[in-house]
């Protein structure tokens, strides 16, 4: 394995990584609000439930993802 694949691999675990995966992650329930408000304004349940569904898997990423950062060590501000 190359030093920038380790690097690249490492990131993932790095307080850092977890707070892009959170960043992007809360970016995406933007869209999942979007498309639930279109869906309820157009009366379209399977898209509606898609959206819900949709935002389970958000809730569920962003519990994970908290998880590894207190994981990773209470001495964060943010954490507290």
């Amino acid at each position: 394995m190359s030093a920038m694949a380790k690097k690249a691999k490492n990131f993932k675990k790095s307080k850092t990584g977890l707070y892009v995966s959170l960043g992007s992650t809360a970016f995406g329930a933007i869209s999942v609000a979007k498309q639930a408000r279109l869906a309820r304004a157009d009366g379209d349940m399977l898209r509606l439930a898609d959206a819900v569904v949709s935002a389970a898997a958000i809730v569920t990423g962003l519990a994970i993802l908290y998880r590894e950062l207190k994981r990773l060590g209470d001495d964060d501000v943010l954490l507290g």
